[in-house]
């Protein structure tokens, strides 16, 4: 491997410039997250208080006694904590614009990196996507590294490389080391001051290049997510289920975090990084260990947290768009999330460590979306059964959990409707229930399989 060759930002370029210690947004924020704040404290106080006036004679109506009860009455405060940080993330979400783009007289240097392993023909079309994408030829460069592909990857980077020399580079690893070796090794060929990572299944939308370039004005921005869509979605309902599941969670919840300067993942699909900060980071990162084993998956969540720590902000950048292939079987969209919730656990953890050390609001912001989250997972598991112990007295319950369900989809697909503009928001409220019914099991799986560091889907 080459050894690291980065360019240091030049102070006097565009991309570089200084910015005020204490902008303008940031004293707006700060009265913002203390309001929420008090409204917050207040929910918690009248859920409590409304706990031990309302709920208690409830209960006796419903027969509601011993451990039910126990979990019944921590299932109502968090669901009164979880609408209150829904208030909160639907403020900030209004609040979310995205930055203006990059002219092409401005566009900093770029290196995209494309790492790939048996991706056959579909690894030059993300080539080529990056190759029409609107940036000034002389500003960029495209870097593929075939990580030890077995089928006949090669023949279409070589073919890629072979058209446009002056454009294309090529790495060929000569077994699979992973897609972390692959990228620390793109990363180590760059030369230039931004460093974009595309994965080989995934094609750039023309302007998603200068559009993740316009937040690196800001110095002390050093990661940026784009958007990611689903390309295959017209070809079954699986992936159209899984389009407006991603806008909710990638573009909705990155949206929010955007606005505190703390997007908790950048993703493979498409994310940029600032050369000069990611240069110090690929030591301890492509080396990274866990429960005592070296990490292999995850390899976005773990850069993006290690920016976070290393003081620069993680931002969203909703117009540069990525269509990325989505599982069609339910095989293997459980080994995707299974390869997701191994890697959340793993990242929540160090995110834990990290949120401490930001600046405020976006550590009280952190604090309480993280906390109220990962409240959800005991609660729902507990509540479910719950759910199953009373509809044994009630067999109705079963039919208001039903439609609870769908009454809370509806309401998340109002967010996919607004921001989409589709007919699509359907496939929102049947993939709520596609979720309760054959992905429950998913996240306490990965729970205690999270040593586990194969990728699965190669």
């Amino acid at each position: 491997m080459e050894s690291y060759s980065v360019e240091p930002t030049s102070p006097s370029a565009p991309f570089s410039h200084s910015v005020e210690d204490r902008p303008a947004w940031l004293s707006i924020d700060l009265r913002f997250v203390i309001a929420t704040v008090i409204v917050f404290s207040a929910v918690v106080a009248t859920t409590i208080r409304f706990s031990h006036e309302v709920f208690d004679p409830l209960a006796d109506a419903l027969k509601i006694q011993g451990w039910a009860a126990i979990v019944a009455r921590p299932s109502l405060l968090w669901f009164t904590m979880g609408m209150a940080l829904i208030v909160i993330r639907t403020l900030l979400w209004v609040r979310y614009r995205p930055v203006a783009a990059a002219s092409p007289d401005e566009a900093p240097r770029m290196s995209i990196i494309i790492p790939a392993y048996n991706e056959g023909a579909m690894v030059r079309q993300a080539v080529d996507a990056c190759a029409w994408a609107e940036y000034p030829r002389d500003r960029l460069e495209i870097i593929v590294i075939d990580d030890g592909s077995t089928d006949d990857t090669w023949v279409h980077v070589d073919a890629a490389q072979r058209e446009r020399p002056d454009l294309v580079q090529t790495i060929r690893l000569p077994v699979n080391a992973g897609k972390r070796a692959a990228l620390a090794a793109g990363f180590a060929k760059a030369t230039r001051e931004i460093l974009v990572t595309v994965d080989s299944d995934s094609l750039l939308e023309r302007g998603a290049l200068l559009a993740i370039a316009g937040p690196f004005r800001n110095e002390r921005v050093g990661a940026v997510a784009g958007k990611v869509c689903v390309l295959n979605r017209f070809q079954s309902v699986l992936p159209r289920m899984l389009h407006v599941r991603f806008v909710l969670s990638f573009d909705f919840l990155r949206s929010v975090q955007s606005t505190y300067g703390t997007v908790y993942c950048c993703p493979g699909a498409l994310s940029a990084y600032r050369a000069s900060v990611v240069q110090a980071l690929v030591p301890a990162w492509q080396h990274q260990r866990f429960l005592g084993e070296v990490c292999t998956i995850g390899e976005d969540r773990a850069l993006t947290n290690d920016v976070l720590a290393a003081g620069y902000q993680a931002v969203y950048q909703r117009t540069a768009v990525v269509q990325t292939l989505a599982p069609e079987t339910y095989r293997k969209l459980c080994r995707m999330f299974l390869r997701w919730d191994r890697s959340y656990i793993r990242e929540e953890i160090r995110l834990w460590k990290i949120m401490w050390t930001l600046p405020f609001p976006a550590m009280a912001l952190t604090l309480i979306e993280t906390t109220v989250t990962n409240l959800r997972y005991p609660v729902a598991y507990s509540s479910l059964g719950l759910m199953l112990y009373l509809s044994v007295q009630d067999p109705l319950t079963i039919v208001r959990l039903l439609i609870s369900i769908g009454i809370v989809s509806i309401f998340y697909s109002l967010y996919f409707l607004h921001s989409e503009r589709s007919r699509e928001f359907f496939y929102g409220i049947l993939y709520a229930y596609f979720h309760f019914l054959s992905l429950l099991w998913i996240f306490p799986y990965a729970l205690v399989t999270v040593r586990n560091r194969t990728w699965m889907t190669r």
